[in-house]
């Protein structure tokens, strides 16, 4: 049984591994790697689900139980926690969230005293220890002593947004952008850090009740973030996903703008002006094959990794890659630990800003038709072993030829599998995803 998938560990707040007696066990686990000496402290935040201060407070149980002790920052996105653990020079880092899943998920992220996640060896012991001490009979049962969450320390968001805007020294000179923060984890520290650096604020989905997480807006729903900066004639749009790791764009025309847009614009800034590492960019698997055409003509190395960030951030350390990131909106960069959405927002903000143009101007990366198809599923068996699966896929590829490509996978934090088709001609493309989604749906829906 896999618990640890491409982002940390996630399920149903609840339920096994996410139950009362193994979050616990994962508090004890992390501080029972902790170093001797000054460095036991361990860095907490969660986002905005109703199910995050019980795991926080058991987390906390957890870790003074192995010897540790708790730097608590509240609501706070992911990547705050990897930029806090090296700002305090923490032992360790968790973030309590489950990302862009509905509110009933949630997560646990652990970071390690470099700022960075965990490595699977690390996850492993944990998976491995949870999965020894789950009673097969009964339910694990809430201890009486899990307490409340952690008063959390308010110098910690301060800290945090220190950070964040000395990574952009550039004033956004009342530059006017709107922020969908998603109802998550970055609903004040996200509009907050954009003030601070000059810019006009305007924010959607700021107001999360616990439930209300990604529901209809943030990096998944683009649209009214989109439709909104068209409206107000802002320069730039932004939205986040529940804790701010990624995030999704939109320009002065309310065009949506995803992690490849965002690559290409900041590739082609940093070689300008002589920022650009050798090694170039990392994208994924994912990545519309028009980002490496255009990089390529421009003299910009391009790679693809597996999905998942710690996958970018690996190969962007073996090849001297200087910028990284997915489709879905994480972009990493040298300066910061961890892909982190409101440190891309000021990035991208402050390139818009410095170029005394519009946004669209910048935003030139013509995309090969593509299109990815989310299909939940029931089972999750190797498409080798389903014939019929097998069959569709060698169709698709013998349709598209050398003209485009199909790449499946399942998703590491959903129980869902993603359809990627690209082509030459969207009808087709279009087409080809109908069937292979058919031929899934018939068979692990």
């Amino acid at each position: 049984m896999k618990l640890f998938g491409t982002d940390g560990l996630r399920g149903k707040a609840g339920l096994f591994p996410l139950d009362p007696v193994s979050v616990r066990r994962v508090g004890r686990e992390v501080a029972e790697t902790l170093p001797s000496g000054p460095r036991r402290n361990v860095v907490l935040a969660g986002d905005t689900r109703e199910s995050t201060p019980a795991l926080l407070a058991r987390l906390s149980a957890g870790i003074a139980e192995g010897g540790g002790s708790v730097a608590s920052a509240g609501v706070l996105p992911t990547p705050a926690v990897a930029e806090l653990v090296l700002a305090l020079e923490a032992g360790a880092g968790i973030s309590v969230s489950a990302s862009h899943n509905p509110y009933a998920d949630n997560g646990i992220k652990i970071f390690g005293p470099d700022g960075r996640k965990w490595p699977d060896a690390r996850e492993e012991a944990v998976e491995k220890a949870l999965l020894s001490s789950r009673e097969a009979d009964a339910p694990p049962q809430e201890r009486p002593d899990e307490g409340s969450a952690p008063q959390p320390d308010p110098r910690l968001s301060e800290i945090y947004l220190e950070r964040l805007l000395s990574h952009s020294n550039q004033d956004l000179k009342g530059l006017p952008v709107v922020v969908d923060a998603g109802n998550g984890a970055a609903f004040r520290v996200g509009p907050e850090a954009l003030r601070r650096a000059g810019a006009r604020v305007t924010v959607l989905a700021d107001r999360p009740d616990g439930r209300n997480i990604n529901a209809g807006c943030g990096a998944l729903h683009p649209e009214g973030m989109a439709r909104k900066t068209r409206e107000i004639g802002a320069s730039i749009g932004v939205a986040l996903d529940g804790d701010a790791d990624r995030s999704i764009f939109s320009d002065e025309t309310g065009r949506v703008l995803d992690g490849d847009d965002v690559l290409w614009i900041v590739a082609r800034e940093w070689k300008r002006r002589g920022l650009l590492p050798a090694g170039g960019v990392v994208g994924t698997v994912m990545s519309n094959f028009a980002l490496e055409a255009a990089l390529e003509r421009e003299g910009i190395p391009f790679q693809r990794a597996a999905v998942g960030d710690r996958n970018v951030a690996r190969l962007m350390e073996e090849s001297g890659g200087g910028l990284g990131g997915e489709t879905s909106g994480h972009i990493l960069f040298p300066f910061s630990p961890a892909g982190d959405g409101i440190a891309t927002t000021l990035l991208l903000a402050s390139i818009a800003c410095a170029s005394r143009g519009p946004l669209s101007r910048l935003a030139t990366l013509v995309k090969t038709p593509q299109v990815l198809r989310n299909v939940r599923v029931a089972r999750r068996i190797p498409f080798e072993d389903v014939p019929s699966i097998a069959r569709a896929i060698e169709q698709a590829r013998r349709a598209l030829a050398q003209r485009g490509r199909v790449f499946l996978r399942y998703s590491g934090t959903e129980p869902l599998l993603r359809i990627l088709v690209e082509g030459s001609e969207r009808k087709q493309v279009e087409s080809v995803a109908d069937r292979l989604e058919a031929a899934v749906r018939a068979e692990l829906d």
